[in-house]
């Protein structure tokens, strides 16, 4: 099952990142302006009406929200370039800005908040706080950002090894897990076979009937049901820490979540467990889309993702 096993990778990320981007070593981006974004490297399409607009009116659609999330390639160069250059926009229009990545898990929580704090050096923190290989170069430099700033940073991930058990073992494994290990997961999970899961049978193969098409389950179906499940963790638990860190820090504070884009694509996913566990609050979802030739990418297919879509110069292949 050589397409199933590439894509439980690169979606649910039960092993940390296992894609030829995620260890590559570039430079750290130094300077988290919209210069840093340079013309023809990417262009900003409005949703609602498929045209190409300002970065600027994007910048000001998004200040404007409660919770903005940012789907992005994590492999990609430019659309870390642009999430950077977004975030700072977004702070220079806000003055309470909270922070919250995919790629920090809740058990990180303390070490995150003690580098934000001072209390220990940044060898120690990536020591200690588990970072994907790639963070340095397109992480690092939002973290830091966060962190001149005084934002809040939230970690609000599931525990891979969580998410794991449940990729093999189903829901039901929540019910066995101690306390402690149970706080890192949400409190409430949904995984309905909804259009969300139909969309991920699709991208994960799919055509195996079953529980796909409402038939008899099958082996096969058992496991993508399963798969789909640790999804819905990980959309779940994020969904969670972000509720709680608007919270915590105010209604009147936006929060940044940055996360792969089939976790907020359509406004499903992570976006749904926001929208189900706060009625109404503004939510604005930003997708970026790598491609070789931003200025002429068609956009026609890509509009239903967000209310702004990134066409991102992909400099590798």
């Amino acid at each position: 099952m050589p397409r199933l096993k590439h894509h439980t990778i690169l979606i649910l990320g039960l092993s940390l990142l296992a894609t030829a981007c995620a260890g590559a070593r570039r430079a750290p981006m130094t300077s988290p302006t919209v210069a840093d974004v340079p013309l023809g490297t990417r262009r900003v399409i409005s949703g609602a009406t498929g045209q190409t607009v300002p970065f600027a009116q994007m910048a000001d659609a998004a200040a404007k929200a409660d919770v903005v999330f940012f789907g992005e390639q994590h492999d990609d160069e430019e659309t870390h370039r642009v999430e950077l250059a977004l975030l700072s926009a977004i702070g220079e229009r806000r003055s309470k800005v909270v922070l919250s990545l995919e790629m920090f898990e809740r058990d990180v929580q303390p070490v995150l908040d003690s580098y934000l704090a001072g209390r220990i050096g940044e060898a120690e923190f990536r020591e200690q706080s588990r970072p994907w290989p790639n963070y340095g170069a397109d992480y690092r430099p939002m973290l830091e950002l966060a962190r001149a700033k005084g934002w809040p940073v939230i970690a609000a991930n599931v525990p891979r090894r969580l998410a794991s058990m449940v990729s093999r073992r189903g829901l039901a494994v929540l019910d066995s897990l101690p306390a402690t290990d149970r706080a890192f997961t949400a409190r409430d999970n949904d995984c309905p076979k909804d259009q969300y899961y139909q969309k991920f049978v699709d991208v994960m193969g799919g055509g195996h009937g079953g529980a796909a098409s409402g038939g008899g389950a099958t082996g096969m179906d058992a496991m993508m049901d399963q798969f789909y499940e640790a999804q819905c963790i990980k959309d779940e638990t994020m969904a969670e820490s972000i509720v709680a860190a608007r919270a915590k820090a105010g209604n009147d504070a936006i929060v940044v979540h940055v996360t792969g884009a089939f976790h907020s694509d359509d406004a499903l996913g992570t976006v749904s467990r926001v929208t189900r566990r706060v009625p109404g609050v503004k939510t604005l979802v930003v997708s970026a889309v790598p491609t070789a030739d931003p200025a002429n990418e068609p956009a026609t297919e890509y509009l239903s993702r967000g209310q702004f879509i990134i066409f991102a110069l992909r400099i590798r292949p």
